[in-house]
């Protein structure tokens, strides 16, 4: 799902003392087999299905054995900062995409590149925005354990009373912003659509597919000036400020908790979400259809995703190469299959996404999913790997929200944000 746990900076981790967490070093364990510790935080069926997977790897690799430690996911930075200072590092963690730059400092993270590029692996496999948040700079420091999308997510029922024909994969934001003015009604309370409205890195994510879609980025190709306060960024802003402030279509999610419930009771007519949200829509009947565009724009249709790797620690030869053999078996394709079905979550390799009775499968299971999963090839950017970023998505949050609260215009807002970007940028 989307995070907003950006404030983690290596740095600052690093001058905070933490209980030692254990897991990690030492040799061979009882037998003789070669440990493997994972430290990630699935719980319910993607808890049932990774440990599953584990006795099975177990079972058909007996000189390994293979435990895991639960630890809840936000806090695995931190945790891992703190084993690696006592020596005691886990083998392999799950850990955020957003992190990536932080963990590419980390001396025990083993550089997966050379290990990638080799026969059985199929990199390339992997969607292209799951590669680009596992790497930063000339370093591949993880392999993709988890990946989603933003769609729109919409109660066909309001659209049907509201004589309103449902989004087509041809929608432009214009369309959407005359259907959201349609489908709202105050004297219901209700409104045509909503959004997290909190400054988060939530917020970010919900405007940065629209920002590519009109033509922008949100940083030059090497990295070092925000380019968000363009003509196109300024458009896509502009279109949000419409549906908040002219039309009164938009609910602004300040709390960043009420979204789901007020679509779930038919008091929101359409979300920009991600497959996580679909299992909540228990009272409605839903669509699921890809974002809209920008009618004349090269941007096309766009999305974004949020990528996270199992990153492998470096505790000595034994443990290293058994921990990198595990990361390619959980993430080879079968697996992948056997994750998702089981759990819900979209395929991180490409070759799953196109198989088209497993989609079908999988869309049975949870009706939609099926459509988040082509909505993968529509990933076509990653938000830049840099250590900055937390920064970045604070002033492009608030810009954001200030201007959807009619407190400031699109171009100001955003020029305001791109000078915070830039100073925190020249800190490099």
């Amino acid at each position: 799902m989307i995070r907003s746990c950006f404030s983690v900076v290596l740095a600052a981790v690093l001058a905070v003392l933490l209980a030692a967490c254990g897991g990690g070093g030492g040799g061979d364990g009882a037998g003789g087999k070669t440990e493997v510790v994972v430290w990630h935080g699935y719980a319910d069926a993607q808890g049932e299905n990774f440990t599953a997977l584990i006795d099975q790897y177990n079972r058909e690799h007996p000189d390994v054995n293979v435990t895991q430690l639960v630890t809840n996911s936000d806090l695995v930075l931190q945790k891992v900062l703190t084993a690696v200072r006592g020596g005691t590092p886990p083998d392999v963690a799950y850990m955020f995409g957003s992190w990536s730059p932080n963990i590419a400092e980390i001396p025990q993270v083993v550089d997966m590149k050379d290990h990638v590029s080799q026969t059985g692996w199929d990199w390339d496999d992997f969607y292209p925005a799951e590669r680009a948040a596992a790497t930063v700079g000339d370093k591949v420091i993880g392999v993709p354990a988890l990946v989603d999308n933003l769609a729109i997510v919409y109660n066909k029922t309001l659209f049907a009373d509201a004589g309103v024909a449902p989004p087509t994969r041809e929608w432009t934001w214009d369309d959407f912003r005359s259907a959201a003015a349609k489908l709202t009604d105050p004297a219901e309370g209700r409104y045509g659509f909503a959004i997290p409205a909190d400054a988060s890195e939530d917020t970010v994510w919900h405007y940065l597919p629209m920002l590519w879609e009109a033509g922008g980025d949100i940083l030059n190709s090497d990295n070092t000036k925000a380019v968000f306060n363009s003509e196109a960024g300024a458009r896509s802003l502009t279109t949000l400020q419409q549906m908040a402030v002219t039309d009164k279509s938009l609910y602004l999610d300040t709390t960043n908790s009420n979204g789901s419930k007020l679509m779930n009771s038919g008091k929101v007519a359409m979300m920009v979400t991600g497959p996580w949200d679909l299992s909540t829509f228990t009272d409605i009947d839903y669509g699921v259809q890809i974002l809209p565009t920008y009618a004349g724009s090269d941007g096309g249709h766009q999305t974004i995703s949020g990528p996270d790797n199992w990153v492998t620690f470096d505790n000595g030869d034994a443990r290293r190469q058994a921990a990198v053999d595990f990361v390619k078996w959980i993430t080879a394709p079968e697996q992948v299959k056997t994750t998702s079905l089981a759990t819900g979550d979209l395929p991180t390799r490409s070759s799953v996404g196109h198989d088209r009775a497993f989609v079908d499968e999988l869309d049975k299971k949870m009706p939609g999913t099926g459509v988040f999963v082509e909505n993968l090839a529509n990933v076509q950017k990653a938000r830049p790997t840099v250590e900055q970023y937390p920064a970045i998505s604070e002033a492009l949050g608030q810009a954001v929200v200030s201007v959807m609260l009619g407190e400031s215009e699109p171009a100001q807002a955003l020029d305001a944000a791109a000078a915070t970007a830039d100073a925190a940028l020249a800190e490099k």
